[in-house]
């Protein structure tokens, strides 16, 4: 019975006759152990769980933990703080607008910038005020960088800064900035789209070009161009940058309209998007909308991707290079993005900020549900073709997988995996045939189908939603070749 490794990439190729190893809800991690029975296992995405909701509920547009470990979300048009209960406390309001908001702050005021207004909390008592300084010009991004904020001018090339470790009471008496304290992104003359920071340099991520500056101290301006850091790639969604660490991502379409998903990492970029992906996002109605995020779990750290309008959700796991779905299924049974919108670490936890409700959840890998509900999970195999593409005869499919955790000891009760397949070269798929993963206890349950029929080229698929630990390393198959 030859064993039929979960190998090669975790998502499909562009045609499904190359590859169709759909994967949601699962990543996979590669085993270095030399004994361990396959090369790769993979594992459950986390559950989730409510921490905080909000008295209004609305889209979640910004979710920040402070330097002083404090935190804050913006729902909708209102802004609260979090506390360590889950209690979340109304500070103040802002205009209703599409877009999201980005926080920054300097261990004594957060700010806060939606694309066109600002805004300064204090963060010893949560005052709040609006920034009616003349020679604060709006922004889509902030950030706080030696000991300055650093504001991106929106729809122009330029960037300004702040005044040194600036306070509240800089920003209620309007000397908080200097006009003067502006430049140009000097190589090209595209709009700054997004500003981030890299190894403390000021990454300015145009809408074709991004330049790399850096501190400098020097009289007239404080940051100066980083001489030869110059990448001819921009951004098409300027809310999908994400960075860890020292590597950055965000999405791309460069100049003659493909698609890209940029990774920067030192003054190189690659393009990290398979050719599935790509064509995926070209055929979108929009992709200017995608949002972008981090978070990071059991030594994986993942790039999320959102896609709001086409109700999709990507993710790149940073040690493995491979891309996965991240999904939630609804009440009808349909699979949609997830709910996550906004992504922040605050009381030892990952959290999320749902789009629809701004309800902030924990991610746990120890839950196997979301906020409840099911979680579907799906991997597809590889293709299975005779050497010669003969057809094939299936005598049983066994599933390599983890059994037993199940809390219950009723067969009436067992969860279910099912098992499809596809003949026609993963164009589409049977109906699903279920068996039970095995009760309480039963670590040695064999997971079995028998007498599936026969096949020139056979791609398996794998699909549970029951609320239990499981890690899958594959699946075996018996099978008789016949000539023909």
């Amino acid at each position: 019975m030859p064993r039929i490794p979960l190998l090669g990439g975790a998502y499909r190729d562009r045609s499904p006759i190359a590859s169709a190893q759909e994967t949601i809800n699962l990543y996979v991690e590669k085993n270095t152990n030399a004994q361990a029975p396959s090369p790769t296992t993979y594992y459950l995405t986390p559950g989730s769980t409510v921490f905080g909701t909000p008295d209004v509920p609305d889209n979640s547009r910004c979710s920040y933990r402070t330097t002083l470990g404090t935190a804050y979300e913006v729902v909708g048009t209102r802004i609260y703080a979090i506390a360590t209960n889950g209690a979340m406390v109304f500070i103040g309001a802002i205009p209703d607008r599409a877009s999201q908001v980005i926080m920054a702050d300097n261990g004594l005021i957060a700010i806060l910038v939606d694309g066109v207004q600002g805004w300064a909390i204090k963060l010893s008592d949560n005052s709040f005020t609006e920034i009616v300084d003349p020679a604060f010009y709006g922004a889509d991004y902030v950030l706080f960088l030696d000991t300055f904020f650093a504001f991106n001018r929106p729809r122009t090339n330029q960037f300004y800064i702040s005044g040194s470790m600036i306070d509240y009471a800089q920003i209620v008496a309007m000397t908080a900035f200097d006009p003067l304290d502006i430049a140009a992104k000097s190589g090209s003359a595209d709009p700054i789209l997004a500003i981030w920071t890299v190894h403390k340099e000021l990454w300015l991520i145009g809408a074709l070009t991004t330049e790399i500056w850096i501190g400098t101290g020097a009289a007239d301006f404080y940051f100066q161009l980083v001489q030869g850091a110059y990448i001819d790639h921009g951004c098409a969604a300027q809310y999908s940058v994400a960075g860890t660490d020292v590597v950055l991502f965000w999405l791309m379409q460069d100049k003659a309209g493909h698609c890209q998903i940029m990774k920067g990492a030192g003054y190189e970029v690659e393009n990290i998007a398979t050719s599935y992906l790509t064509d995926l996002m070209e055929g979108m109605e929009t992709i200017a909308d995608a949002i972008g995020g981090i978070f990071q779990q059991n030594n994986h750290a993942f790039y999320i991707l959102i896609f709001p309008t086409a109700n999709l959700t990507f993710v790149y796991d940073l040690t493995t290079n491979e891309w996965f779905r991240w999904a939630w299924l609804d009440d009808n049974g349909n699979i949609n993005r997830h709910r996550a919108n906004t992504f922040m670490f605050f009381n030892n936890n990952v959290m999320i900020g749902d789009w629809e409700t701004g309800k902030l959840y924990i991610l746990d890998p120890a839950i196997y549900t979301d906020f409840d509900g099911p979680i579907l999970r799906r991997k597809t195999f590889l293709h299975m073709v005779g050497a010669e593409y003969e057809r094939v005869g299936y005598t049983s499919f066994d599933a390599d997988i983890e059994v037993g955790n199940t809390n219950t000891d009723d067969p009436a009760l067992e969860p279910q995996l099912s098992l499809s397949w596809s003949d026609d070269r993963g164009k589409t798929y049977g109906n699903p045939v279920q068996q039970g993963f095995g009760l309480q206890g039963d670590y040695l349950t064999t997971i079995s189908w028998n007498r599936l029929g026969m096949a020139r080229d056979r791609i398996f698929k794998l699909e549970w939603s029951e609320n239990l630990k499981t890690s899958l390393l594959g699946g075996f198959a018996t099978v008789k070749q016949f000539r023909s």
